[in-house]
């Protein structure tokens, strides 16, 4: 899989994925004080449900990305035209939320969702899990890691230049292995027909296979940390869905590409809506 040329310093892209890593970490504690009291539900215009614990978080990461001097797209923010935003290179890519309807099951799958876009591509990525106390982080030039047992009280989050320290504590996930058995991810709340077909294609193939739940971007990374094969998604997800889980499962060695065209995924298109897509173990 080509790569796209990373015109940032290492230097200074780690520092950027560690400021993204800070700011997941306060949301996800913002969105945990909201998750233990009675969750009040709003509808956004395109139905979606929207929470007091998406917009905390949103502000949050906001905040702490101001730092950076870079744009930041969060799906609640407001939302540029393209003309505008067209232009940003490099910039931030936000789900303050992502599976608000896992959270408001109150099953514990849901993530903050913090991507770097450079090129139109994602060069690093932070997924963090407020309820499992999970952190995904991945950046060019230092791979794909998982740490476990977060404590969002830690010091070590308000210590500069911690990011050595938390990678010596992390799994690189480049070094996971994978099941015997050809094992994919179904999306929970959205298995679509075609998907269906297309899962039984591969059983097809490789005869009896494992299908795995996951809410939210979790299902990224779980082909990225070796505990499935393939994560297809033939129904509609947002740029800001992903472009966190593809910089992870990409540095871990995983493709995540177009299902039509067979190409690598893009952001920062005029249409924010993202294709049909597999990500798949390489």
């Amino acid at each position: 899989m080509q790569k796209t040329p990373v015109n940032m310093q290492n230097n200074q892209l780690n520092n950027y994925l560690q400021t993204a890593i800070a700011a997941s970490i306060k949301a996800g504690s913002d969105i945990l004080e909201v998750y233990a009291q009675p969750i009040a539900v709003e509808t956004k215009d395109d139905k979606s449900p929207l929470t007091l614990a998406d917009k905390k978080s949103h502000l949050q990461i906001v905040e702490g990305l101001a730092v950076t001097g870079l744009p930041v797209l969060s799906e609640e923010g407001k939302q540029m035209p393209y003309d505008e935003r067209a232009g940003w290179n490099p910039f931030w890519l936000v789900d303050p939320l992502d599976g608000t309807k896992e959270f408001i099951k109150r099953n514990g799958e849901f993530t903050v969702n913090i991507a770097l876009i450079e090129n139109n591509f994602p060069v690093a990525g932070v997924i963090y899990v407020p309820v499992l106390k999970e952190l995904y982080f991945a950046a060019e030039g230092l791979g794909s890691y998982k740490c476990e047992n977060i404590n969002v009280g830690d010091t070590l989050f308000n210590s500069p230049g911690f990011l050595d320290a938390l990678i010596a504590q992390s799994k690189k996930l480049s070094e996971a292995s994978r099941p015997e058995k050809f094992s994919v991810v179904a999306s929970r709340s959205h298995l679509t027909t075609e998907t269906e077909e297309l899962i039984n294609e591969l059983k097809q193939k490789h005869g009896e296979i494992d299908l795995v739940s996951k809410g939210s971007s979790l299902k990224l990374c779980l082909v990225a940390e070796g505990k499935a094969h393939i994560y297809p998604r033939l129904a509609p997800t947002m740029e800001w869905d992903t472009a966190a889980g593809q910089a992870i499962a990409e540095l871990a060695g995983c493709s995540v590409i177009n299902y039509e065209s067979k190409q690598r995924m893009q952001y920062n298109k005029e249409n924010l809506l993202n294709p049909w897509f597999v990500v798949a173990a390489n």
